[in-house]
């Protein structure tokens, strides 16, 4: 058999794995269950598309969306890779194509729906069918924890009945950890090895204002961006038009895209922006989940996302090639209050619990006074012993102070209360409130009782949270929220040890920093091919029917810049071409690279 390094370099055009991606692709290869957790770009797909090739039988790979499928489809088949999706899309005529290809052996990896996945008729259709492994794709929508809880994908546990013997692996890019528990007991992957690698994205530059005069703050942030790429997510269809059509005013490059709007709108804008023929989608949250769109240079949040799991997966969006990007959220208490009282008026009581606490992270992480890339990674269960260095709390800092004392007071109430409380109570029994649950447990006679009356309720939240986020208290989720102790606030509550925080700064102030150059840094000569071949890729992307990316990424384009390969066995050491791109692109970039001179 093809060593698994040789089809990543024939197949991917790839030169090295990532972490984890080898241990994962060997243990599936070998017919054994995965777990995968790995950030947005960061080669989840590779994970089961490789074994597909490996193992033998055609693999089935579960997703949620027509285009993620459509994406990676067209992605493959660009590889040369025997591959095919079933789902609504289809015409009766293309639908039967793919199935006489299925029971004719003739693909590697075919992608389906979950509610095709589980209909008994195609089961049974599948059993006189070698099955490679099975593909479980955007996997948090299986757990009611999930932010995108789907019940058909709940379903999916019963494939354990139908194929006992087939390989399962399960991905997602963002689970918190009790999400996790959720698919591993949903999808029976108890025995299975979990892999999880960093969620941090340090190209991606966080930063938050303040919400004010928001299409102005807008538009300044568009200054210098208007050939970059971006997203702009708002939580209404009504704001989604008004934003689009600003923009428009504007002289930018904008569409938007909402549920309310055709079938064959949306297609066309997605096609449009895939294509690069439109370079700013305004949208609601329904876009961008099946987007393979690696040069998305900027998303803006322009109303609060509902929870951390959302606003991690959309800002991914951004910078899949990993080059710099930009995610920018635009923060309003009017939309925090908002969304609390819609979150109050439906679902279960379990539920709502749930997606209320996922709100206060959310607030938490806009209101942060320290390094957003902490909280954020904090909250998905990763601890970052550092600063990031490029989030918008790293590079404007607010003031700090000795706190000490504030800190200890805080920690002593927290383990005064029983480590039974949330953030509220604990700041109420500091202030000395006089509530009705605070004398209901007593709690008016504890020693902490009143002690901190030198800082506001919001200030003391702010402590609590900056606690929070530096790994002295931890919110048990899965327990209404209450406030718990870790080993490291012991010796700081001893008296041990120091500690200096950031001065809570109540209204955050606007960024005065300029807005950034363009990601794509080349020097003159460098920029005058990438024009070159960037044309040359559109042209090429539109005669074969594909987005531009599925010729090459922009990581490649620059690659060759600055490269300038002069042979064969020299653009194939470019990333992302492999011996079927060469024979099909090869000679045309070769070409254009030669006549634009030889590197300086």
């Amino acid at each position: 058999m093809i060593p698994i390094d040789n089809s990543l370099r024939q197949v991917f055009g790839l030169h090295e794995f990532r972490p984890h991606q080898k241990e994962i692709i060997t243990q599936v290869i070998a017919g054994g269950d995965a777990f995968v957790l790995m950030p947005t770009g960061g080669g989840k797909s590779l994970c089961y598309q490789l074994p597909a090739l490996h193992r033998m039988g055609m693999a089935i790979v579960i997703s949620p969306l027509i285009s993620l499928m459509k994406d990676q489809v067209d992605a493959l088949a660009s590889n040369g890779v025997k591959v095919a999706m079933l789902n609504s899309s289809l015409g009766q005529e293309e639908a039967s194509e793919v199935l006489r290809q299925m029971h004719g052996r003739e693909l590697d990896l075919l992608y389906v729906a979950p509610e095709r996945m589980m209909n008994p008729r195609f089961i049974r259709s599948m059993e006189n069918t070698d099955i490679a492994l099975i593909a479980v794709d955007e996997a948090h929508c299986v757990s009611q924890w999930g932010h995108d809880f789907r019940p058909e994908y709940a379903a999916l546990g019963d494939l354990r009945q139908s194929f006992p013997s087939v390989p399962v692996i399960a991905l997602t890019a963002t689970a918190d950890p009790q999400t996790r528990d959720d698919i591993v007991d949903v999808l029976g992957l108890q025995a299975a090895p979990r892999y999880i690698t960093s969620f941090d994205r340090p190209n991606i530059r966080y930063s938050v204002l303040e919400k004010h005069r928001p299409q102005s703050q807008l538009r300044r942030f568009l200054n210098g961006r208007e050939n970059e790429s971006g997203i702009i997510y708002a939580l209404s269809r009504k704001r989604v038009d008004e934003i689009a059509g600003f923009l428009r005013e504007q002289g930018l490059s904008a569409a938007g895209y909402h549920a309310g709007l055709s079938g064959e709108t949306r297609k066309q804008v997605q096609d449009d922006f895939l294509k690069d023929e439109v370079l700013i989608v305004v949208a609601t949250v329904a876009f961008g989940m099946g987007i393979d769109k690696s040069n998305v240079r900027f998303v803006v949040h322009y109303d609060l996302p509902r929870h951390l799991e959302a606003y991690y997966q959309e800002t991914g969006r951004a910078g899949r090639d990993s080059l710099p990007a930009e995610a920018l959220l635009l923060f309003g208490l009017q939309d925090v209050a908002m969304a609390r009282s819609q979150l109050e008026n439906g679902t279960s009581e379990t539920q709502r619990r749930i997606d209320i606490h996922k709100l206060n992270s959310m607030v938490s992480f806009a209101e942060s006074l320290t390094c957003r890339r902490r909280v954020l990674l904090g909250y998905l269960g990763e601890r970052l012993d550092r600063d990031c260095g490029n989030c918008d709390v790293c590079l404007d800092p607010p003031g700090t102070f000795d706190a000490t004392t504030a800190a200890r007071k805080v920690i002593s109430c927290v383990y005064r209360v029983g480590q039974r409380f949330g953030i509220k109570h604990v700041v109420d029994v500091l202030r000395g409130a006089d509530t009705e649950r605070i004398r209901t447990f007593n709690h008016d006679l504890l020693t902490t009782y009143g002690i901190g009356e030198e800082y506001s309720h919001a200030e003391w939240t702010s402590i609590a949270r900056q606690l929070i986020h530096r790994n002295y208290l931890i919110q048990d989720i899965a327990n209404y929220s209450v406030l718990k102790l870790t080993p490291q606030a012991l010796p700081l509550l001893r008296g041990e040890t120091q500690l200096e925080l950031a001065v809570p700064r109540i209204r955050e102030k606007p960024s005065k920093r300029k807005p950034p150059k363009s990601a794509i840094k080349l020097d003159d000569d460098e920029l005058s091919l990438f024009e070159t071949l960037r044309e040359i890729r559109k042209q090429l992307a539109e005669e074969s029917g594909v987005p531009p990316y599925v010729v090459f990424g922009d990581t490649a384009l620059v690659e060759m810049c600055r490269e300038r390969p002069a042979s064969s066995e020299e653009f194939l050491n470019i990333t992302g071409v492999g011996k079927v791109k060469l024979e099909r692109y090869g000679e045309v970039f070769l070409d254009a690279i030669s006549r634009n001179g030889p590197a300086q």
